[in-house]
């Protein structure tokens, strides 16, 4: 997430934000925000598994978000999908 523009369109919603292991994190002791972020992905097809110690999963290697270096704008200079490229990177098209 941290790579993303907040001007990001359409926006991610919340519940597509997991921990980098795959464990979807636990909201406290008495909520049901995990339980709620669980429901809306299996919603959208990704399956969630439970671990041994009850803790709700997503199998990155399914259902990761692995972006192509170069592809995501990260600030200024970086050029992703739909930008313009760097004068350097027009000319090695050139040649």
């Amino acid at each position: 997430l941290k790579f993303l523009s907040p001007d990001v369109n359409p926006p991610i919603p919340w519940y597509r934000v997991i921990g980098a292991s795959g464990a979807i994190s636990s909201r406290g002791p008495g909520t049901q925000g995990a339980q709620r972020q669980r429901d809306a992905l299996v919603a959208e097809g990704v399956e969630v598994t439970v671990g041994r110690t009850g803790e709700m999963r997503v199998d990155f290697r399914e259902y990761g978000w692995f972006p192509e270096v170069g592809t995501i704008g990260i600030g200024q200079g970086a050029v992703g999908q739909g930008e313009a490229a760097s004068e350097d990177e027009e000319e090695d098209e050139e040649n």
